[in-house]
């Protein structure tokens, strides 16, 4: 999926999930012969049940009805996020810091591309975690993928 159709998918559905009262955590669309899926990812305070992936998809369903941003047909399926849940926004790297995380950059810096340690802190522009008893500070343009890890 290009970046553009992501973005404006998240920009489109992500308001939706907040006024039902959920976060939307992450978006998925993978393209398959003639038709792809749109996988949505969300949480609230209280874990999310298989009630709420309904309402959800419903109310997503509709949206995308109308306004139609996918030029193919698709399968929509929503889910929780998971025991490796995916980290996307300054919001969600704030509410994780102390856990072990994992990052995967754009580019590698000094050769080394992956790292994996305990999330030390979170701001506006980036991220610091504790690596192998250093500190590294990551900005979010340089992430490619962000993840909790076990």
């Amino acid at each position: 999926m290009s970046a553009t159709l992501r973005e404006r998918l998240i920009a489109l559905i992500e308001p939706l999930t907040g006024r039902l009262g959920y976060e939307l955590v992450d978006l998925e669309h993978s393209a398959g012969r003639g038709s792809a899926v749109v996988r949505l990812y969300i949480d609230q305070a209280q874990g999310v049940g298989i009630e709420d992936c309904e309402r959800v998809s419903r109310e997503v369903s509709a949206l995308l009805d109308v306004e139609d941003p996918i030029p193919t047909a698709y399968t929509l399926e929503v889910s929780s996020p998971g025991f490796d849940r995916v980290l996307r926004t300054p919001g969600h790297f704030a509410r994780f810091v102390g856990a072990r995380v994992f990052l995967e950059l754009r580019a590698p810096r000094e050769g080394r591309r992956r790292y994996t340690g305990t999330l030390l802190g979170a701001d506006a522009s980036g991220v610091e975690l504790e690596v192998d008893g250093t500190r590294v500070a990551v900005p979010y343009e340089e992430m490619a993928k962000a993840r909790l890890a076990g």
